[in-house]
């Protein structure tokens, strides 16, 4: 519990008081969930956060305090900064899923110092392909631009395949958080660390593609201003 410090009025950990209005003291372990009032679920209404974060936005926005005591102001500014980040965390599936892993004591760094094998020979090609478009000129250069653009709508299906498995694992943890801890405790423990292994293994190729369709966009943009 924490103690609003305009009214007294003690509460559970969140960004205004939900008696006076006025911002609370922000608890070092108040996640992104929590600050946008969402309970910890990965799947989430984007259009609700976007609502919720205007809303807790305008209630604890500094110029409503300007003229407050100094501590009051200071609240609102680091709770303006924390809605910010929470809501910039939770409204990508990518950046929600990373702070997932950090939630349970998880990196994708330690798992993500390779190319995951199924990308490494696109990868090569991709970034050879490139290499030589750098080098062509005539009718050699636009034959690779053609090719990589190709390559470019293959690897945007396949983002589009990784992002959906991204979120049947959003569901599958949140059906597995819903489940009581009884007699299948130990099972769903099993099944949890099944679905880190999961998230680490989609969000490292995830992570893979995002830079290999970048590299292709800049290597074109060069390409067509030349």
């Amino acid at each position: 519990m924490i103690r609003c410090p305009s009214c007294a009025r003690p509460q559970e950990p969140r960004l205004v008081c939900d008696q006076c209005g006025s911002p609370l003291p922000v608890p070092v372990d108040l996640d992104c969930f929590s600050a946008l009032g969402f309970p910890r679920k990965l799947t989430i209404d984007t259009s609700a956060l976007e609502a919720a974060y205007h809303e807790l936005g305008r209630k604890i926005h500094p110029d409503r305090f300007a003229s407050g005591a100094s501590n009051v102001r200071a609240l609102s500014l680091s709770g303006t900064a924390l809605l910010t980040r929470s809501y910039r965390t939770l409204r990508d599936p990518i950046s929600r899923g990373l702070y997932w892993l950090e939630l349970n004591g998880e990196k994708l760094a330690e798992d993500n110092k390779s190319v995951p094998r199924e990308l490494a020979e696109t990868v090569f090609e991709v970034q050879e392909q490139l290499a030589d478009l750098r080098g062509a000129g005539g009718d050699a250069a636009l034959e690779l631009q053609s090719e990589i653009e190709k390559r470019r709508v293959e690897l945007s299906s396949t983002m589009d395949d990784l992002l959906a498995r991204l979120a049947r694992n959003f569901s599958r943890w949140d059906a597995s958080l819903n489940q009581t801890s009884g007699s299948n405790g130990s099972n769903n423990g099993s099944d949890q660390r099944a679905l880190v292994a999961e998230l680490k293994t989609i969000l490292s190729k995830i992570a893979y593609l995002r830079t290999l369709l970048r590299d292709i966009d800049r290597g074109l943009e060069t390409m067509k201003a030349a």
